[in-house]
């Protein structure tokens, strides 16, 4: 079997485990306010696509759990800072930081809004909202609504349009992974070059 389809199936797999919603819920915390973590979205995918009847179920967890991390990215911007800054520049996430504070001056509760499907990473908002002192209730209502977007969105098209979609993913999932692999050494070669 072809690597990337092997890869595939066994996310499938792990997604159907009973145990996966406890993975998911715990990704989801995590990613809102620790670096590097990959975003909830890689396992809500499958896991809409391996459970369609559950997929909005996924989709309210995920949400849930990612809007509480979020509230822990605000208190360690507000009050621990100092601890996580040096950690953000270690990890590269300095530029983005900075771009995202001026983001927070210029548009403040509408950043948090559009973070949910920004390709910067949802923690940089939480802690950049602690840091500057945002207020909670509206980065909160800004986080539930960016991100409910972007997770009941995506839960809800994978689930209606999923089986349409599968046979054709299968048929070009290894084009799809090796040129992912080879985008990924291009732009790691040019960031060290």
């Amino acid at each position: 079997m072809p690597v990337f389809e092997s890869i595939y199936h066994g996310v499938i797999r792990f997604s159907r485990r009973s145990d996966a919603s406890y993975y998911l819920s715990l990704l989801s915390f995590v990613e809102s306010f620790i670096l590097p973590f990959p975003p909830p979205d890689v396992m809500l995918a499958p896991m809409a696509l391996a459970q369609p009847r559950r997929a909005l179920y996924f989709a309210a967890l995920t949400l849930f759990f990612s809007v509480l991390g979020g509230l822990v990215g605000y208190l360690i911007g507000a009050f621990l800072f100092d601890l996580a800054e040096p950690l953000i520049i270690e990890w590269g996430y300095q530029t983005r930081f900075q771009t995202v504070m001026g983001w927070f001056d210029q548009w403040g509760f509408w950043a948090v809004l559009v973070a949910g499907f920004s390709p910067v990473p949802y923690k940089i908002f939480t802690i950049a909202a602690g840091v500057l002192n945002l207020a909670l209730f509206p980065f909160l209502m800004a986080s539930v609504i960016g991100r409910g977007l972007r997770f009941f969105l995506l839960a809800w098209c994978l689930a209606k349009f999923g089986a349409a979609i599968e046979p054709r993913l299968l048929k070009y999932i290894e084009l799809i992974g090796w040129a992912i692999v080879f985008a990924l050494l291009l732009a790691i070669a040019i960031y060290y070059i």
